[in-house]
């Protein structure tokens, strides 16, 4: 198919090559040859006139005029795969669509392996693919690689349709035998004491830390960081650590673990989850109806 003499196959490829940045690693993506593909590569410089992917030294750079057409091109692959490729009848007992979700560990455990399990009641061969958060998240839902995130308000990305889930309170775990801390805390013996915290991606970034600073103007005394929710119970027994988590990991642990629940010694603001999805999306049938059922499910075990 052509449109103004662009064969729209291409548009494919163009934007297999821009994300890709490498000739072998495209063709293997596109199922063609390293030549074909470098023939492609031509041909769209021809017709764009722009050389679009210049080599230097051992990498190929995106010209200027390449980093202006990414976005579009992607907005109009995905368009054409949500609104006309798309099966406007849907059966969700018959489909088999796969579904690639961001979402932590923590949302795992306290809400979503129960909701994934009544999902599975209506819709038995649809299947899931878990994404923990890191440094590119946000860039994989813009650029429509995943189908759904569920995350914190501040993952909120304009343009792009969002619902708020829940929202969740942070409290203070210790371990029930730590002699350091009684029924309650000051924040003196708060930030005095060595603290077991979660980091994401490659800058390590934790919230907590954030608002702390901007509040206190000060860090906690961060001596054990693990990169997900549910190993900070664990690290925190047998010691005299403390850990700030959601209540929700909490109390699951408390109940098998030998920990004792705090409130925190000044009020930390409350976490907002929101379930957010790419645009194109908004329309398509499967897509909407998980998300309903998301909602449905999740407000059925917070009634609970």
């Amino acid at each position: 198919m052509r449109f103004n003499h662009l064969d729209l196959n291409l548009l494919v490829a163009l934007d297999v090559l821009l994300e890709e940045q490498n000739i072998t690693r495209a063709a293997e993506r596109l199922h063609m040859t390293q030549s074909a593909t470098s023939g492609v590569l031509g041909r769209l410089r021809s017709y764009f006139e722009d050389e679009l992917l210049v080599q230097v030294g051992r990498k190929m750079q995106p010209t200027p005029y390449a980093l202006e057409l990414a976005a579009p091109v992607r907005e109009v692959l995905l368009t054409i795969q949500s609104s006309i490729t798309a099966k406007p009848v849907f059966d969700p007992t018959s489909s088999k669509r796969h579904f690639r979700l961001v979402t932590s560990d923590y949302l795992i455990s306290v809400l979503f392996a129960r909701v994934i399990q009544k999902i599975h009641q209506e819709a038995p061969h649809i299947t899931f693919e878990m994404i923990g958060p890191n440094d590119f998240t946000t860039d994989l839902l813009a650029r429509g690689e995943v189908d759904l995130m569920i995350v914190p308000e501040r993952y909120i990305l304009d343009g792009h349709p969002s619902q708020l889930l829940f929202e969740e309170e942070h409290v203070c775990v210790v371990w029930d035998a730590n002699p350091l801390v009684g029924d309650s805390l000051t924040l003196e013996q708060y930030m005095g004491m060595g603290h077991v915290s979660v980091g994401f991606g490659r800058n390590r970034h934790m919230s907590i830390e954030d608002w702390f600073m901007n509040q206190y103007g000060f860090n906690r005394r961060l001596e054990v960081i693990t990169n997900d929710f549910n190993t900070l119970p664990q690290l925190i027994v047998g010691t005299q650590r403390i850990a700030t988590m959601h209540r929700r990991l909490a109390r699951l642990y408390a109940a098998h673990l030998p920990l004792r629940i705090l409130q925190p010694p000044v009020k930390i603001p409350v976490m907002r989850e929101f379930m957010l999805w790419h645009r194109t999306m908004d329309g398509d049938p499967m897509h909407r109806w998980l998300r309903e059922r998301i909602s449905e499910f999740i407000n059925d075990l917070e009634q609970r």
